[in-house]
């Protein structure tokens, strides 16, 4: 080889400022000549190839957007709300499969012994459980992120509740059209799941984000065992009466309007959350 890099046009392409086409042939160049590669490594400034050597590093490690996020960001939600949102642990796949199985297999348990009670008892659950675990320092891994986030508490909470709700109240709606012979019966969870959410949401300002929903849960598994008792075989229970839908509302919005009140609750704790001991 007898031709060589130019000394000048070597400190430029050291330094970022060689233009094309001399850039294209001192690529080509160096990638075959030890000597030009050497002379390179003496011209170049020790501080700008540890600056590369950084920016190179910070972009290997930079985290990638998931699809979710990608989708929200190009929807014209902020980045830092889009990769909270997309980080809900109860939006994996692992959590929407677990609903989904479960669903199936309650289904087909009401098919079989023609009980649609059961289904009606699980579904208010599942929404339930799902915004339990979607905030909280015990169950949310990236909760630490969450807190320090430029997002008040509040309105934290209620874009994972929604997006939880509207995930699992989609899986239930999926679940109540295989059960097509009850009629509007089948949708007697609706109510009782807003209302079992809001109120566990509420109580979680005060005693937490565990211990305020296995309560709302009990509770709710304590009435339902109470009005099987109280009611005829072949009876409604009264938490799917109209009576107990009405109910139901009420609670509902009774529980929301708790939870506004108490949302200043949210940033009133070590890293602006729930304590699952209770309030502090």
């Amino acid at each position: 080889m007898t031709w060589h890099v130019p000394e000048d046009d070597l400190r430029a392409y050291a330094q970022g400022e060689l233009a094309p086409p001399l850039l294209w042939s001192a690529d080509t160049h160096l990638t075959g000549c030890a000597p030009c590669r050497s002379r390179l490594a003496e011209a170049a400034d020790p501080a700008a190839l540890d600056a590369g050597w950084e920016r190179l590093d910070a972009e290997l490690d930079a985290p990638r957007p998931s699809a979710v996020e990608r989708l929200l960001a190009r929807l014209g939600m902020a980045d830092h709300t889009a990769r909270l949102l997309a980080a809900t642990p109860v939006l994996r796949r692992s959590w929407l499969l677990s609903v989904l199985f479960l669903l199936v297999m309650t289904v087909l348990a009401v098919r079989v012994a023609d009980q649609p009670t059961l289904f009606l008892a699980l579904a208010p659950l599942l929404p339930l459980a799902g915004v339990a675990l979607s905030y909280g320092p015990s169950l949310d891994p990236t909760y630490e992120m969450a807190v320090v986030a430029p997002l008040h508490g509040f309105r934290l909470l209620m874009i994972r509740t929604v997006a939880v709700l509207t995930a699992g109240l989609v899986f239930n709606g999926l679940a109540t059209l295989a059960l097509p012979e009850y009629g509007l019966a089948a949708l007697a969870w609706l109510l009782p799941a807003l209302a079992l959410t809001a109120t566990g949401l509420a109580l979680s300002t005060r005693l937490g984000s565990v211990l305020a929903p296995t309560l709302v849960g009990g509770g709710w598994l304590a009435l339902l065992a109470v009005a099987r008792v109280q009611t005829q075989a072949h009876d409604t229970l009264a938490p799917f009466t109209a009576a107990g839908q009405a109910t139901a509302a009420g609670v509902a919005v009774l529980a929301a309007l708790l939870l506004y009140q108490g949302r200043d609750r949210l940033d009133a704790r070590p890293l602006g959350g729930f304590h699952d001991g209770g309030a502090l």
